[in-house]
């Protein structure tokens, strides 16, 4: 018999991982990290600005990059149910390797949109795959109780991993100009090697013979979220408002990151290290959400801390060296409270039985969308040198938004909380309800003018209301 079936009602310690799958553990962790370790991350900007390129320029390609990685989550889905899991991963590590080349072979505009392009590609491949890869192995094994667990271990150990390399950026590009991306094609080709050597998946089970039913299956999920946002206001709603934290952070962290640090005489040998304390703070803060969730509600701590997000944003413009590297932790700890309480909202709002995946991944593409629009703004402002202004405009336009949205939601809220019964007419009532309210006040005519031996035979066969309360005006009902 199964271990984990002879004890059903316990909830003790996991069962010990066998040996093929805590290697499977391992080198998933071992992928991720090396995957995503993107040493170009604190100065890609500077580096892209060394090779001539204007801030119009740069903020283009990111606005491309954005619409691409839209645009490749629909076939990549597609490619890695076809391939496999693990084949999907060897590809993405392949492009991810070619695409951190590439600004190494063209320092030039083409190079660094192919850069970015790829770099989409590569993300989108591996995105899903590597999820379903760790949890249908493990399942596979008989540990799938160890998922969750693994999951934290992987991205903790990818999250330690650039606040251990990013302060090194800077003094390496001093000595090599080109380490950040040389480094970091070095990495995506070891995680090519832990995906080469990852244990084969279970054979999958047989599909049914005959056309392929996929296509209908897509396009019935892509009708049933649509109807599923249209019949429910307040996912809708709460979507919206994920996208304002989504877009405020990309920009912030991103796109504005090093414009806003050399601004204020923050050299680029400097930025990875601030890099890596605001990914501390927002480690640490995602780890605690229920620090606030206890005092308001979730949506409106989501709209208060949106405005903070707004004001830090503001006084970014105003401060000086020390205090743009405090206000940016800041809002790296922020940003870390806000994510877990907003897809808390966002999946508390889809219903079971709707295509939960698709509504998330509609909400996914409508962030970058947002973003693709944001950075062409952001690049316009500034190209025209006017870097304040594009803070002091977010701020106010987020405040805008929020306000509104925040008011929308209470409203949404209210209607939502009210009874259905309470909202129609007594004609249109169940008739349920109806009946309760006539049953609970009677009135004493309506007892009077029942005959006496239909209320005896009512207290014999009901004797608990015998001891009920009796309408004076009525003396047969007291048995006189």
């Amino acid at each position: 018999m199964n271990r984990r079936s002879a004890h059903p009602g316990t909830t003790g310690k996991p069962q010990p991982l066998a040996p093929r799958a805590r290697r499977i553990i391992r080198l998933n962790n071992a992928f991720q990290l090396l995957f995503n370790l993107l040493w170009w991350m604190p100065v890609f900007y500077a580096y892209q600005r060394q090779a001539g390129l204007s801030d119009g320029q740069i903020f283009g390609i990111q606005s491309i990059y954005y619409i691409a990685f839209c645009l490749f989550e629909i076939p990549t889905g597609l490619v890695a149910d076809r391939i496999g899991a693990r084949n999907c991963l060897r590809a993405g590590a392949v492009v991810m390797t070619a695409a951190n080349l590439a600004p190494l072979l063209a320092p030039t505009y083409t190079g660094f949109l192919a850069h970015f392009l790829a770099i989409a590609a590569g993300r989108s491949l591996t995105s899903g795959a590597a999820s379903a890869y760790l949890y249908d192995s493990l399942r596979a094994q008989g540990a799938d109780e160890h998922y969750l667990k693994a999951e934290g271990q992987a991205r903790a150990w990818g999250l330690g991993a650039k606040v251990l390399c990013w302060p090194l950026v800077g003094p390496l590009m001093h000595l090599v100009h080109g380490a950040p991306y040389a480094l970091s094609a070095v990495s995506a080709a070891g995680s090519l090697l832990c995906a080469l050597v990852l244990p084969a998946q279970a054979a999958p089970s047989p599909r049914p013979a005959g056309p392929d039913r996929r296509r209908p299956a897509v396009l019935h999920d892509a009708t049933a979220a649509l109807r599923t946002l249209l019949a429910t206001p307040w996912l809708t709603l709460v979507m919206v408002q994920g996208v304002a934290v989504f877009t405020l952070s990309r920009i912030c962290q991103v796109n504005l990151f090093q414009p806003v640090l050399l601004d204020h005489g923050i050299g680029e040998g400097s930025h990875g290290a601030v890099l890596a304390a605001m990914t501390v703070a927002e480690a640490v803060a995602s780890a605690r959400p229920q620090w606030l969730t206890a005092r308001l509600r979730p949506a409106t701590w989501v709209t208060v801390l949106s405005l903070a997000m707004a004001a830090t944003l503001a006084g970014l413009a105003l401060g000086g060296p020390w205090t743009v590297i405090a206000l940016l932790c800041l809002f790296a700890t922020v940003c870390g409270f806000a994510y877990p309480l907003q897809r808390k909202l966002v999946n508390d709002a889809i219903h079971p039985g709707t295509p939960r995946a698709t509504l998330l991944s509609v909400e996914s593409i409508v962030d970058r969308a947002v973003c693709a629009l944001a950075a062409v703004a952001a690049g316009a402002y500034l190209a025209a040198d006017r870097l304040d202004t594009l803070l002091w405009h977010s701020a106010l336009l987020t405040g805008a938004l929020m306000a509104v949205c925040h008011l929308v939601l209470r409203r949404s809220a209210r209607s939502r909380a009210e009874p259905p019964a309470a909202r129609l007419s007594p004609r249109l009532a169940p008739r349920s309800v109806v009946i309760t309210r006539a049953v609970r006040r009677p009135s004493p005519s309506s007892v009077a003018s029942v005959p006496a031996g239909r209320r005896a035979s009512r207290s014999r066969l009901r004797p608990g209301r015998r001891g009920r309360r009796a309408s004076p005006a009525s003396p047969r009902a007291r048995g006189g």
